[in-house]
């Protein structure tokens, strides 16, 4: 007969049940200061890095087996032996498979990379949608392939923010767990394809979360580490590229010449970004006035650039062959010069073709080869106090991919171990820093956000720009009072002249008719093509502002947890 004094034994399964759940609630909810919580983070750096090798690779083995030859990194060297008809027919193929792709697959027919991921950080709670992910990664893989002037980064970032998308949707995380698995996930996914831990893990936080919050911190190192490890296990711990010679400075003297280098190369990235951008616009208008099928228009783009391979192999592909000729000098003035422009012109019929592809590597190469010219020059007109011709091209190649990315800090670093000289670091600083500090203000602060500018998705700002449309107005309504201000008389009065917002909108179309009204409250409608609108209830500016207020005290208490 048991002991009513004696306490009830638990069940062990129903007791670790109990804590699985525990386990698994504290995980969703207070996931980013959890222990538990880096070891999703490492599993995820497994699986992103995972993923970024396996899609270098492929990259590499399809390039290879297409244009016939058996060392890649001397690709653009070998296609300028092949006939020309065959470096035109390449791009032209591959541009047509990913027009097919993109139609079939994708509303937009448009690739998504880092400004789709830089949104889902912000206004979807760490969330990239995944079928037209799956379409734009296989897409910009088969641009990468045949011969497309672009770069990896972007579709191995969107490729991660997949898998971690994947991942809180399985376990219903939060915003923060959300972002912050995301973060985890590209920040293997770029060290994977760089072998950069410190960069990957900094461009994570500067790049997509756009903030260094300390609970993000570990699992993201983490994860960065996670997916370094994967890239030393198949290429060992050799850098992407092998410097020439000393790159040191010769004098403190030659530093102004960084600096004008910083503002060369901030100028030059404002043109490819305006140049990928109106190339955009007129392949749009193009082809709303030819009728052109939308699938067409990738191949049109792949014809181009297989005519300008013909006598200029070196725009074929990400570009790491004259890169590391222009930060080993074997490149003439004027090479570098032409290479540039043409590199730009490639990279903008690309991108504004639609064949997909990011812009990192892109604007690595040309930073080399502007900055490897600037040093031509500088270090004959200053031979007395100059140092070495390559230490431009590596400055430079720093200055214009910061630029680009508007990330000064994760390039800086990304430069450093992408060539293992740590020994340059004032003159890449210098230039970095004038670059981006340029560039900033010519564009909504990097191509990345001047996308989702030109999309009417304002994150460039901050918060107080966007926060405002995260919140729908019917979730804020109250129903008329029978005596007061908000009556139904006095709503319906507001709406016969004209001062209403529907239902269906956010703060950020409620907010300026209150400051141009100076109303206390809106009447929230429903709006018909055949009939009145329909009176759904009443929204209060008061309402509207604690909202407001909220949401920035959320983001706030995120980014300094």
């Amino acid at each position: 007969m048991p002991n009513p004094n004696q306490p009830e034994r638990a069940n062990p399964i129903q007791a670790l049940t109990r804590t699985t759940r525990e386990g698994w609630r504290v995980i969703k909810e207070r996931g980013p200061g959890q222990v538990q919580f880096w070891f999703i983070a490492l599993a995820i750096g497994i699986a992103a890095g995972t993923a970024a090798l396996f899609f270098r690779m492929g990259i590499e083995a399809l390039q290879a087996w297409i244009y016939g030859t058996e060392d890649i990194l001397t690709l653009h060297s070998f296609a300028g032996t092949l006939p020309w008809y065959w470096l035109v027919l390449i791009p032209v193929c591959g541009g047509l498979t990913v027009g097919l792709i993109l139609h079939w697959f994708t509303p937009t027919a448009k690739v998504e990379a880092v400004a789709e991921v830089i949104e889902g950080a912000a206004l979807k709670d760490g969330r990239v949608d995944i079928k037209p992910g799956l379409a734009g990664a296989l897409a910009s893989f088969i641009t990468l392939s045949t011969g497309g002037s672009s770069g990896r980064e972007g579709p191995v970032v969107h490729i991660a923010a997949m898998l971690s998308s994947a991942v809180s949707n399985i376990i219903r995380a939060d915003g923060i767990t959300g972002r912050d698995l995301l973060g985890c996930a590209v920040a293997a996914a770029v060290s994977a394809s760089f072998n950069a831990p410190i960069a990957g893990a900094i461009f994570a936080l500067e790049v997509v979360l756009r903030h260094f919050a300390v609970h993000a911190f570990a699992p993201i190192v983490i994860a960065s580490v996670a997916g370094t490890i994967i890239n030393r296990l198949q290429f060992g711990g050799v850098t992407e590229f092998t410097l020439a010679g000393e790159t040191m400075l010769k004098f403190y003297v030659e530093l102004p010449a960084f600096l004008l280098l910083g503002l060369l190369c901030g100028l030059l990235a404002v043109v490819l970004m305006r140049s990928i951008f109106w190339a955009d616009e007129v392949g749009t208008q193009l082809q709303e006035a030819t009728g052109v099928p939308r699938y067409l228009r990738p191949a049109v783009a792949g014809l181009m650039l297989g005519v300008l391979a013909v006598f200029f192999p070196h725009i074929i592909g990400v570009g790491y062959e004259t890169t590391s000729m222009a930060l080993t000098g074997q490149l003439l003035l004027w090479q570098a010069v032409v290479y540039t422009v043409l590199k730009a012109v490639a990279v903008a019929i690309t991108l504004g073709g639609r064949m997909g592809g990011g812009v990192f590597s892109p604007s690595l190469m040309l930073g080399a080869m502007a900055g490897l010219a600037f040093g031509l020059v500088a270090t004959s007109v200053f031979p007395e106090v100059s140092g070495s011709v390559t230490l431009y091209a590596l400055a430079g190649m720093g200055a214009l991919a910061a630029a680009v990315l508007g990330a000064p800090i994760s390039t800086t670093l990304i430069v450093f171990e992408l060539t293992g000289d740590w020994q340059t670091g004032l003159a890449v600083m210098v230039a970095v820093s004038m670059s981006t500090a340029l560039a900033s203000r010519l564009v909504d602060r990097s191509f990345f956000l001047t996308q989702l500018e030109r999309r009417n998705v304002r994150l460039a700002a901050g918060p107080q720009a966007y926060l405002l449309g995260m919140v729908r107005v019917a979730t804020l309504l109250k129903p008329p009072v029978e005596t007061g201000v908000a009556t139904q008389a006095a709503s319906w009065e507001l709406i016969e002249q004209g001062v209403y917002i529907d239902g269906a909108k956010t703060l950020e179309e409620a907010m300026p008719i209150f400051d141009q009204g100076g109303a206390a409250f809106l009447p929230v409608v429903t709006l018909f093509e055949d009939r009145p609108p329909e009176l759904l209830g009443v929204l209060y500016h008061v309402d509207a502002l604690k909202a407001f207020n909220r949401a920035l005290a959320d983001t706030a208490a995120e980014e300094h947890s």
